[in-house]
């Protein structure tokens, strides 16, 4: 299970497309598309550049009006679902 203090990786076949501010994510091993609004492509993305659950959920934190908690499930939520549809590795090793 993902932590804050986990980290992330994402596998070579998984793609990833902006349009219009919303996500399409594409696991080529799988054929499955995965569709995310906007807040959930800026969680992507800073989880993308950063790797790190801990700094994407920092930052995220100083973008929107959210309580720390709501954000923290929120953003856990997401990890476990894209971890779960094979677009993002979880390093439990971290935890």
């Amino acid at each position: 299970m993902a932590t804050l203090e986990s980290r992330i990786s994402i596998p070579q076949d998984v793609l990833f497309r902006d349009v219009d501010g919303e996500a399409v994510i594409l696991n080529l091993a799988t054929g499955k598309y995965f569709g995310l609004d906007q807040v959930g492509t800026r969680m992507w993305a800073l989880l993308a550049q950063h790797k790190s659950i801990s700094d994407a959920y920092h930052a995220l934190l100083d973008e929107y009006d959210v309580t720390a908690e709501q954000l923290q499930h929120d953003l856990l939520n997401l990890v476990e679902n894209l971890a779960s549809h094979r677009l993002i590795i979880v390093d439990e090793t971290q935890t």
